[in-house]
């Protein structure tokens, strides 16, 4: 009785080990599904800015530097400067020469120091350092407890 045991376990690890030496390709998709979905997801990044969609093409194809720069394209109209000016430089790292990539960089860099600029303190014209709003949690000086 216990040698049925032993044997039908053996039967089911020799089982699972045969499948899991199969090879991957005979369950991996049709030939055409990936290039298509690659073409679909590239054309939806480069022509409509879609984040979701870069991002699934440069799953496919991680090495292209023009993915990259659409991806980095659109992260700028999402405002999301610091993710897009990361995938421009890791574009300039895999083609060097691409024309324009540069000039997007520092406008994404200049855009970022804009948005991370201190505003400036109200000068004359308007109020004075009396009348300025004050952003604190401290109590009003004028007023009593």
């Amino acid at each position: 009785m216990r040698t049925g045991i032993y044997l039908s376990a053996h039967a089911v690890l020799a089982l699972l080990l045969s499948h899991a030496a199969w090879p991957r390709e005979a369950v991996s998709p049709a030939a055409g599904e990936v290039p298509a979905a690659l073409k679909r997801d590239t054309a939806r990044c480069s022509s409509l800015a879609d984040v979701e969609a870069c991002y699934n093409a440069i799953r496919r194809n991680p090495n292209d530097p023009a993915l990259l720069v659409g991806l980095g394209d659109a992260l700028v109209r999402a405002q999301r400067l610091q993710d897009a000016i990361r995938n421009y430089r890791r574009a300039a790292v895999l083609a060097p020469g691409m024309s324009g990539l540069a000039d997007k960089i520092s406008a994404a860099e200049q855009k970022l120091a804009a948005r991370q600029a201190p505003a400036k303190p109200l000068v004359g014209g308007s109020g004075s350092a009396a009348t300025a709003k004050r952003y604190s949690n401290a109590a009003p000086e004028a007023q009593s407890h």
